[in-house]
């Protein structure tokens, strides 16, 4: 079994069904693998829907997307982790939103776990497994 934890862009791809990381989530969850985001991504979204145009529409866009995502928590373990993330990335003078070590540090303590993400400060943590979903579907024509 794969995880794959859901970065806050890809989620909103997710969400709102575009280019194609829909239907590769659902892919992923019928071979047994789950999809889904981390509280801190949660907490993002809540924001971005909070301050758009179209709260309500877009906060039963999210309440319903839950239905079909694990949300993975931000727990003591993934706090440890988080400080030694947050340190070894200061030590290599790589500096990242916090968030973006917060997602980093639930994917490894998840395990056999891959980032969605095209945040590129992802890509730049050692040992992490990140994928760009939406550039895949882009370039497979969905």
């Amino acid at each position: 079994m794969r995880r794959f934890l859901l970065d806050t862009g890809i989620a909103g791809d997710f969400i709102n069904r575009r280019r194609g990381v829909f239907e590769r989530a659902r892919d992923e969850v019928r071979r047994g693998n789950p999809v889904g985001i981390a509280v801190p991504v949660l907490a993002e979204l809540a924001y971005g829907v909070e301050q758009s145009a179209s709260r309500d529409r877009n906060m039963q866009r999210l309440r319903k997307a839950l239905a079909s995502l694990r949300v993975w928590p931000f727990d003591d373990r993934a706090a440890f982790e988080y400080g030694r993330l947050a340190a070894e990335l200061r030590r290599i003078g790589r500096p990242m939103q916090q968030i973006d070590i917060q997602v980093a540090a639930i994917a490894f303590v998840l395990g056999n776990c891959t980032v969605i993400s095209g945040d590129s400060d992802l890509k730049a943590i050692p040992g992490l497994a990140v994928e760009d979903w939406s550039s895949q579907a882009s370039e497979s024509g969905t």
